[in-house]
């Protein structure tokens, strides 16, 4: 078990090391959201699986705090509110429930971040479709090749790895520093 452990710290770092090869990307998401936020607008997060939980906690960030003490900034998942997911799965397909959603809670200029290990989630694809219709940002956090939601993004951040757990472990990752850097650059 030892070495099992070893090589899963291992496979963790490398994927991470791999992901300093994106630090232009990730300063281009930080400043799209910073701009965001700095015209009164909000952030939007969404993804399935591990990656809804990733979504509610990086908004839990921005509306608390991350580091700082600050004002609260806005920012919410489309993965936490299960009446909304359950209704519009019921009445018009899972493929559909963050759609709906970015519909109805989406303003022209904020930015909707998609988390996709695989960047093939139909619910996510038609997500950013509907948010390029509503003159919504696009941020892509993907995995693998990027997938179909690579071109359904406005700024793609494709973590180089096919191993669901440590792409999602650099999600965080990223998704950490873009908070980190908004905080500083907004209330420095």
């Amino acid at each position: 078990m030892q070495n099992e452990i070893k090589s899963m710290i291992n496979e963790s770092i490398e994927t991470k090391r791999l992901v300093q090869a994106l630090s232009q990307k990730i300063e281009e998401a930080a400043n799209l959201v910073v701009k965001v936020l700095k015209s009164g607008k909000k952030i939007i997060l969404a993804g399935n699986g591990g990656s809804s939980t990733q979504a509610s906690h990086i908004a839990a960030e921005f509306a608390g705090r991350y580091k700082l003490e600050r004002k609260a900034l806005p920012a919410l998942a489309l993965t936490t509110d299960m009446a909304a997911i359950t209704a519009i799965g019921n009445d018009y397909g899972f493929e559909n429930v963050f759609e709906r959603q970015l519909e109805a809670l989406a303003n022209e200029g904020d930015v909707f971040i998609a988390l996709s290990t695989s960047g093939n989630s139909e619910n996510l694809i038609k997500a950013a479709e509907a948010a390029k219709k509503l003159d919504v940002h696009v941020i892509g956090l993907l995995g693998k090749d990027g997938g179909k939601l690579r071109n359904a993004s406005d700024l793609e951040i494709i973590v180089p790895s096919t191993n669901t757990p440590r792409i999602q472990e650099a999600h965080l990752m990223i998704l950490h520093i873009i908070c980190e850097l908004a905080e500083k650059e907004l209330f420095g």
